[in-house]
């Protein structure tokens, strides 16, 4: 028993106070234990967003876009001279048909001519010591055998007789490089086309490697149109451009999209398309003016809002919204083309879909979403 001044205290009553403080310690940490647990489960909870939705409704015809261009050959080469010289003749002009392996110019060849005779020449004299070389090999090896020579005087007839054949091998090469360049001097269409263009006269110095003779080859025509960016992007890739000749809309083409220029033109701020052409007429001449022309009704695709777009990293998907549960999940698609306004869907989407569109950057995957307002906009299929 311990005393307090002017009180006894009994022992058993200390033990009864130490048990009650460490009952409501004990408690305290439970319920600060569980207090933290509910707010990780909270935390992990993402929270209900906002977010305004669009229903894809049937679709509707789409009105037809055009444009205009010119026509070019598919495959356009320059020919040019692999040495410089002065131009002697040139067989061809502007407009002219060429076969295949046709010469078209000649470069004055006195020059190359000239070092061929002297190639030539080099190789007779070569040729003329190898066969010196050749007998006293021979005589030296009669005279070894009878034991009338010294080694040491047939090794070096020997090794002459090696350097005279390197000799005639270099006299060889020379020569054969100096015929190739005077092959140099004649130009020969390597394809059958038609002359587009000239970049020299006779007479001229012209230098290695600069265009003597354009030539368009007769295999293939491109219609080529000049496109602004926003009417680049309303293009599908795969969509059928139909191609008409403007001073006779009856001479028809159909094609495709072959070739965009990655760099627009620094003065009109236009990108070049080149469309394959299958099957032209003969109309369809290099430089005509020609129309092309894509119609709502050949593309299949949805329109959506290009807010809805969601990339996550090289896939592209729309966050669709279960009407049941109200939660998101995110759907890949095929984008055809799209503008800052809207986009063209090939695949992934079908009617009647709810489509999360503004705030649906925020979303994760499972997340139910308060809709603040169920539209049905003029979002259609072309």
């Amino acid at each position: 028993m311990r005393r307090r001044i002017g009180k006894v205290i009994p022992e058993h009553a200390t033990i009864h106070e130490q048990s009650s403080r460490r009952l409501r310690a004990a408690t305290l940490a439970a319920i600060s234990l569980t207090c933290a647990a509910c707010n990780r489960e909270v935390e992990q909870v993402p929270p209900v967003r906002m977010v305004r939705t669009f229903t894809v409704e049937p679709p509707q015809r789409l009105e037809d876009s055009s444009f205009s261009g010119h026509i070019e050959a598919q495959d356009q080469v320059s020919l040019s001279f692999r040495i410089s010289g002065r131009l002697a003749e040139r067989n061809v002009g502007i407009g002219a048909r060429v076969g295949e392996g046709e010469t078209v110019a000649r470069l004055d060849p006195e020059n190359e001519l000239n070092n061929l005779r002297s190639a030539r020449a080099a190789l007779i004299g070569a040729q003329g010591v190898l066969r010196k070389m050749e007998n006293q090999h021979q005589r030296q090896s009669h005279l070894l055998e009878r034991g009338v020579t010294t080694r040491a005087d047939f090794e070096a007839v020997e090794q002459a007789r090696t350097a005279a054949l390197a000799q005639v091998a270099a006299a060889q090469a020379s020569v054969r490089t100096a015929q190739d360049i005077v092959s140099f001097t004649t130009l020969k269409a390597d394809a059958p086309g038609v002359v587009i263009g000239v970049g020299a006269e006779p007479a001229e110095v012209v230098a290695a490697g600069s265009m003597v003779v354009k030539l368009a080859r007769r295999e293939g025509r491109d219609a080529v149109f000049e496109l602004s960016a926003e009417a680049l992007q309303a293009i599908p890739a795969d969509a059928p451009i139909h191609v008409a000749l403007t001073s006779d809309l009856s001479a028809r083409a159909r094609g495709h999209v072959r070739e965009v220029a990655p760099q627009a033109d620094p003065i009109t701020r236009t990108f070049r398309v080149r469309v394959g052409l299958s099957d032209p007429p003969a109309s369809f001449r290099l430089g005509a003016s020609v129309s092309g022309t894509i119609r709502g009704a050949d593309i299949s695709g949805i329109r959506i809002p290009a807010a809805a777009l969601t990339r996550r990293g090289q896939d592209t998907g729309v966050w669709i919204v279960d009407p049941k549960t109200q939660a998101v999940s995110l759907r890949q698609i095929e984008v055809l083309s799209a503008d800052p306004a809207t986009a063209l869907v090939g695949k992934g989407l079908a009617l009647g879909d709810i489509i999360a569109a503004a705030g649906a950057n925020q979303l994760k995957d499972g997340q139910i979403v308060r809709l603040a307002g169920v539209e049905t906009p003029k979002v259609e299929t072309r």
